[in-house]
């Protein structure tokens, strides 16, 4: 082969290897909070109107039996991993149980890996320190809030929907704007300057509404508001109504905003080869008490409503033929698998995944299969505790799954539903069906095997690492005890816990303990400065680290029971103390005291190893 044949060659096997990657098709997910298989017009809601959802419907592929958990979080996680969420580690919503394992990969890495961009926007819940967050989980690009709301424990201080601060790729910033508006916006830029930059992108679009609190923009409740007040809803009381209209507004907004987003892909000649895929993260939160769609159940229940949702899958390139409903049980842990198959990505590693690829059935290759059993299981809040226990709610059990097979329900081994001829799940006829729940009961107790080591596995935050110093710990993350909402703190909720933590280098560490974030500027004992919030009587704080005895010589006259004590003077924002701490895992513990009786522990600490430059 002569130079000028060679070289003519190689150039067409890179014209071809160039052409393969920009023919990659994109991939947009878009995911809401609290938004149940009931609030879509399509799916015949009698209140809400939803056009370009619609649109979006009768242009998909629709999974019509579609499962994720009845709790966020989880769904996350096995939406952005493939796992099961006893596998990858995110079980619960909070209590130190919605940490992604550092080691598994998730999406972000795979398509980071096969050239993508990658971009986060909106709702993590997944972590909100190291090695939990976006950036250290392969999304090149984030703005994100950390936990269950906006207004939660790790977010900023008084956040409240409107011109609110996010994290936009590990820095605090302020954006102006209704929150989902923001977050729509925010995804939309990172796909057009991905697309300027001819690199196929990755967007994982995840709203904070309708989860609660319900803070519509007027205009929206305005609407519903109206809708509610004709007479064809005089069945709903007027506290259900004015409920609905915040929640409902918020969707409205939501179908807006995605009106929008249908219309820039179109615009910026996307719109036919990007994977388009919306979808909610567990059952409604109102559904049961206006429009159910024939299903019992609702968020964090496991009966069909708190489970099933919708489901869009639409790419007008992706040889998926007419649009129609696609039977048969399919789940959360399938996205991934069938991404990286119409995406033609093989990854690195050889991947394993508890779901399963979709891409023949939506090319209309193949059907789902019809003898599949579902397991849906994650951990219960302990939502009355007000101290950590070693035989929590947040313990996952065998028993506590829903078992799903054809028309047949499994739940917590106890009751056995069907659906076919019992939607609405009324009758247990487990006594009638032993073949049944003995097929189901095999499955679900195989499947336990397999996890049983790893689904009550802690995770732990890693701290003086150089890629977070100082972190910031909040109660959310305190192992199995539920303190995630901001109004909890604002009470002075009487809650005791810890975190478990890993020392990435040892050194010399300040530890600073807080009832109030540094942003709120509240003193330990007091009120915020506006004088809201309840004030507590606290006197004195204390910290042990569990395993750490060694204490700085300043420190040693306060040295009391391996532990530190310092008081507290009415003027106090936070107490710091200083010790050395060695390198590994350890769980920190705190506490604030005072007069009668009182005792919480610190609802945040501010963990910096001294020494790193600024």
């Amino acid at each position: 082969m002569n130079n000028q044949v060679r070289n003519s060659f190689l150039i067409g096997v890179l014209a071809c290897l160039c052409l393969s990657v920009v023919a990659r098709p994109n991939v947009l997910i878009i995911m809401t909070d609290d938004q149940g298989y009931p609030e879509i017009s399509a799916h015949g809601n009698p209140v809400l109107q939803t056009p370009n959802l619609d649109r979006l419907y009768q242009q998909s592929i629709r999974l019509s039996d579609y499962h994720v958990a009845p709790m966020c979080t989880p769904t996350r996680g096995q939406l952005l991993t493939g796992l099961d969420a006893a596998r990858n580690g995110a079980v619960n919503v909070s209590s130190g149980r919605a940490l992604l394992r550092p080691e598994v990969s998730t999406i972000a890495d795979f398509f980071g890996e096969a050239g993508y961009s990658t971009g986060v926007f909106g709702k993590w819940h997944l972590g909100a320190n190291y090695p939990f967050r976006p950036q250290d989980r392969g999304f090149q690009e984030s703005v994100w809030y950390p936990s269950s709301s906006i207004p939660s424990v790790p977010a900023y201080w008084g956040n409240d929907y409107f011109d609110d601060v996010y994290i936009q790729n590990g820095k605090e910033k302020r954006f102006k704007g209704y929150c989902a508006d923001v977050f729509f916006n925010e995804a939309k830029r990172f796909m057009s300057q991905s697309a300027k930059r001819n690199k196929p992108f990755m967007c994982y679009l995840a709203t904070n509404t309708p989860h609660g609190p319900f803070w519509p923009k007027e205009e929206d409740r305005e609407e519903i508001a109206e809708l509610l007040a004709q007479t064809r809803f005089d069945h709903l009381d007027n506290s259900l109504k004015k409920r609905l209209a915040l929640y409902l507004g918020m969707i409205r907004n939501i179908d807006w905003n995605m009106g929008k987003l249908m219309k820039f892909l179109e615009d910026e000649n996307l719109a036919e080869d990007t994977i388009l895929i919306f979808k909610t993260d567990n059952g409604s939160l109102l559904g049961p008490q206006y429009f159910n769609a024939g299903m019992r159940g609702k968020k964090t229940e496991i009966w069909e409503g708190g489970h099933r949702v919708p489901c869009f899958i639409c790419w007008p390139k992706g040889g998926f033929g007419k649009p129609r409903d696609v039977s048969g049980l399919t789940q959360v842990q399938d996205l991934l698998p069938t991404l990286l198959d119409l995406c033609g990505i093989k990854p690195k590693k050889n991947a394993k995944f508890d779901g399963i690829s979709l891409a023949t059935v939506l090319q209309g290759k193949e059907q789902v299969p019809q003898n599949r059993i579902l397991i849906i299981n994650y951990s219960r809040m302990p939502g009355f505790s007000n101290y950590p226990s070693p035989h929590s709610q947040t313990q996952m059990r065998a028993d506590q799954a829903a078992v799903l097979w054809k028309r047949w329900r499994l739940l917590e081994d106890r009751e056995l539903y069907d659906l076919a001829s019992d939607p609405l799940q009324q009758e247990n006829v487990i006594d009638h069906y032993p073949t049944v729940v003995a097929k189901m009961r095999r499955q679900l107790y195989s499947w336990w095997e397999g996890v049983k080591d790893l689904a009550n596995q802690e995770q732990r935050i890693i701290v003086g690492s150089k890629y977070e110093n100082p972190s910031k710990l909040s109660a959310t993350e305190w192992l199995d005890v539920f303190v995630d909402q901001q109004g909890q703190i604002r009470r002075g909720v009487l809650k005791n816990g810890y975190w478990l933590i890993n020392v990435a280098r040892a050194g010399e560490y300040e530890i600073e303990l807080r009832r109030w974030p540094k942003e709120a500027g509240g003193t330990v004992s007091g009120t915020l400065p506006d004088g809201s919030g309840t004030a507590l009587p606290i006197t004195q704080a204390m910290l042990f680290v569990s395993g750490h005895n060694h204490l700085n010589i300043s420190e040693k006259k306060s040295y009391q029971f391996e532990g530190l004590t310092k008081r507290v003077t009415p003027k106090d924002k936070g107490v710091i103390f200083t010790m050395n701490l060695k390198k590994g895992p350890t769980a920190l513990h705190t506490w604030f005291k005072g007069r009668d009786g009182i005792m919480l522990s610190a609802y945040y600490a501010y963990v910096n190893r001294k020494g790193d430059a600024k």
